[in-house]
C-alpha cells in the first residue's frame, strides 16, 4: 500500500511538471520569446529664414521656408552627414534629401513659424530611423548615375522651388516660371512646351517605381500666360504602396 502511494505521488509530480512546461508557468524552464526590438528613432531639427519679393505670396514663401527647414534638418542629421561624406555631386545629394523627406520622416512638427516685413521663418522637428536613412543613401549610391531620377530641378522653362506632402495624401509641387509660357499662341515653341511640364515618379519600399505622372505647369485655367518669375503649384495624388517620390523636369 505504501509503495502504491509513493508511485501515485511520483506520478502527480511528473504530471504537474509536464503541465507546467506546456503552459509556460514559472519554474517550468520555458519562457516567452523576447518581443522584437523597436527601431531606434533619432530626433532631427532644422530652421530656415527667407526674404521674399513680388510676385511670390506670403503663403508661397511660408511653404518654401517650411520645405527648406526640413532640408536643413536632414542635412544636419548624423546619418545623412556620415552616409554622404563621399558624395560630391549636388544633384545626387538633392535627390537623396527628397527621397528621405518624402518617405522616411516621422512625427514632423512645426516648432515655430513667423513672418515679419516680408521675411518668413520656420523651424521644424522630426524623427528618423538611422538604419533606414543609411540604407536609402547606400541604395542611391549603388543605383548608378544612369539610373538616377532628378530631384528638385530646373530647366530653361521652369524651376521647382519645393515639394511637400499634405495631410490629405496629396503632393504639392511649387514651381517658378523662368520664361514666358503662353499656352494659347500657335507660334509656341513645341520643345519649350515639353519643358514646361511637371513630372513626378512614385517608388515603393525597395525604390522600385510604382507609377509616374505629368502635368503642364499652369496655375489656373488652360490658356493663361505665365510670365517670368511667376510662381504656381501643382498637386498629385500618391498611389497606394508609395514610400517616396521625386518631382523633376524634362531637360
Amino acid at each position: 500500500m505504501q509503495r502504491q502511494r509513493a508511485r501515485m505521488g511520483r506520478w502527480r509530480i511528473a504530471l504537474a511538471v509536464t503541465v507546467g512546461c506546456g503552459l509556460g508557468l514559472p519554474g517550468s524552464g520555458w519562457s516567452q520569446p523576447a518581443p522584437p526590438a523597436q527601431p531606434e528613432r533619432v530626433e532631427i531639427v532644422g530652421d530656415y529664414r527667407y526674404t521674399y519679393h513680388d510676385p511670390m505670396s506670403l503663403a508661397e514663401a511660408t511653404h518654401l521656408a517650411y520645405t527648406e527647414a526640413v532640408r536643413m534638418a536632414i542635412d544636419r542629421s548624423r546619418p545623412f552627414l556620415d552616409g554622404t561624406r563621399a558624395v560630391t555631386d549636388p544633384a545626387r545629394l538633392t535627390q537623396m534629401r527628397q527621397i528621405i523627406a518624402s518617405g522616411y520622416l516621422k512625427d514632423v512638427q512645426v516648432l515655430e513659424q513667423a513672418d515679419h516685413d516680408r521675411t518668413v521663418y520656420a523651424k521644424v522637428r522630426a524623427t528618423i530611423d538611422p538604419q533606414e536613412v543609411t540604407a536609402v543613401i547606400q541604395r542611391e549610391i549603388h543605383r548608378g548615375p544612369d539610373k538616377d531620377a532628378p530631384g528638385l530641378d530646373q530647366n530653361r522653362a521652369l524651376k521647382i522651388l519645393s515639394v511637400r506632402e499634405d495631410a490629405d495624401g496629396t503632393v504639392a509641387v511649387v514651381f517658378k516660371a523662368l520664361q514666358r509660357l503662353d499656352w494659347l499662341t500657335t507660334a509656341y515653341d513645341g520643345s519649350l512646351r515639353e519643358h514646361a511640364d511637371i513630372m513626378i515618379d512614385f517608388y515603393d519600399d525597395h525604390g522600385v517605381p510604382i507609377s509616374s505622372d505629368r502635368v503642364p505647369a499652369r496655375t489656373a485655367a488652360p490658356g493663361e500666360v505665365l510670365n517670368p518669375g511667376q510662381i504656381g503649384a501643382q498637386t498629385f495624388r500618391k498611389p497606394p504602396r508609395t514610400r517616396s517620390y521625386q518631382a523633376w523636369l524634362v531637360k
